[in-house]
């Protein structure tokens, strides 16, 4: 049996900032991934995910600027962008696994489960640790009805080898529209198919009405209000039947992918025998990110059922969180600031703070600005058709309560949004500011 201070499940942004601090004061660490070591980030979501979208805004830059300066549209090379992707998915394991190595981590690559309190079963070893973290992540959810299994996930869209003329898309969240997004850009006939009666239903209701439409402008087919009830394979094409208002209508394409929602990953890890309260949504932590079930257990990222959004520099900050409660004592609460999620569509779509719903329901006295500029002088030098802005304001105080954004380079101004709420810059404070200009950030005081 082998004995840890510290051992950590998921090797992904929270487990690695977990693993390194506490291996950094000294405490004896070890740490397990079943798949390589990154997490779903760095090797199967988010960055292979940014540079495959690079060349997809090349092609749409030069198909807005066609008669304006540009004769040519670029063809985009599937085969050279997924050849560009793998360069930075391939480096990562290997110098995350030498970090480890370097900072005397016991690095193990096999599934874990508990047998006990603090004693896990990993590969053929048996671990036995003062502290467990579980920080596994998320992964697709599974799809149970009929012909379900068939549906690739969104790891093999960004490993595919070559292009489906047609792809279809179960779920209306983030991960499809970007893959959709992508696909059309890219040359293919794509479908959503979403059960509900709007798709990306934790956004600004307004602003996802342009991303629907310039979605359905782009050629993607979005179906709303149907569930998928079947997938069924059939001449060298797969046939998926969505029902809604109990009519059955069949969607023929070369590819389907499950983009319905990734839960967490922590339903084989046996938490029973740990005594670990969890549910659908996650191990269940108090403020300290700790197991109120089981003391000696953490959890962080995706893995935790915590305030935090399913995001990369959440998972990070949780960690942080983490790492200090283990080494000084539960001593730190987590304290979330305003956390900005982008929907990296073409255009983007980025949101920051409260929803208007929301801040009325906790009493705000608000004003809202709610606006299209297309006409502004950013939109019309980049010929966009889609450039809106949702700001909340507090009257009381007189500063931001949250930002809702649509156009381009809107996950880089929403950041500037996510700064002003978390130090309550005051509108006065933020007109009087001066940006470079014309710059999409030099926006910002007109959308006060």
């Amino acid at each position: 049996m082998k004995k840890y201070d510290v051992f950590v499940i998921g090797s992904g942004m929270a487990g690695m900032t977990i693993a390194n601090k506490c291996a950094s004061k000294g405490l004896s660490v070890g740490i397990t991934d079943e798949l390589p070591y990154g997490g779903t980030c760095a090797l199967r979501g988010c960055d292979p995910k940014k540079v495959i979208i690079g060349a997809t805004e090349v092609r749409d830059f030069a198909k807005r600027l066609k008669g304006k300066g540009i004769d040519t549209i670029p063809d985009i090379n599937w085969k050279d962008i997924m050849a560009f992707k793998q360069t930075f998915v391939d480096e990562m394991p290997k110098k995350i696994e030498k970090g480890y190595k370097k900072n005397g981590i016991d690095t193990f690559h096999s599934s874990a489960t508990f047998i006990n309190e603090n004693t896990l079963s990993v590969g053929n070893e048996t671990i036995q640790a003062d502290k467990v973290v579980i920080a596994s992540g998320s992964k697709p959810k599974v799809l149970d009805f009929e012909g379900g299994q068939l549906a690739k996930t969104s790891t093999d869209f960004l490993n595919l080898k070559g292009l489906p003329q047609s792809l279809l898309f179960i779920g209306g969240g983030y991960i499809a529209f970007e893959f959709a997004h992508i696909a059309a850009r890219s040359g293919a006939e794509v479908t959503i198919v979403h059960r509900g009666k709007r798709p990306l239903e934790i956004f600004d209701k307004d602003i996802v009405k342009h991303l629907v439409d310039a979605t359905r402008n782009l050629g993607v087919k979005l179906v709303l209000e149907t569930e998928v009830s079947k997938i069924e394979r059939k001449d060298g094409s797969y046939i998926t039947t969505g029902i809604s208002n109990g009519k059955e209508t069949n969607y023929k394409s070369a590819a389907v992918f499950n983009s319905a929602g990734r839960p967490p990953a922590i339903f084989d890890l046996e938490l029973e025998k740990a005594g670990i309260s969890f549910s659908k949504k996650g191990i269940e932590v108090n403020e300290y990110l700790q197991s109120p079930s089981n003391a000696n257990v953490y959890a962080a990222g995706d893995a935790a059922d915590s305030r935090g959004l399913p995001l990369t520099p959440v998972a990070v900050l949780e960690g942080h969180i983490v790492a200090s409660n283990i080494i000084k004592g539960d001593q730190k609460k987590v304290n979330y600031p305003p956390m900005p999620s982008v929907v990296f569509t073409l255009p983007t779509m980025a949101t920051v703070g409260l929803l208007e719903d929301d801040a009325k329901e906790k009493g705000y006295d608000i004003n809202v600005n709610f606006e299209k500029v297309d006409n502004w002088f950013n939109a019309r030098r980049l010929n966009v058709d889609e450039y809106a802005f949702k700001t909340i304001i507090d009257k009381n105080n007189n500063t931001i309560l949250g930002a809702h954004l649509i156009g381009p380079h809107c996950e880089e101004t929403v950041n500037l949004f996510a700064m002003a709420i978390k130090t309550k810059m005051t509108i006065s404070d933020l007109r009087t500011m001066i940006f470079s200009y014309p710059t999409m950030a030099s926006d910002l005081t007109y959308m006060l």
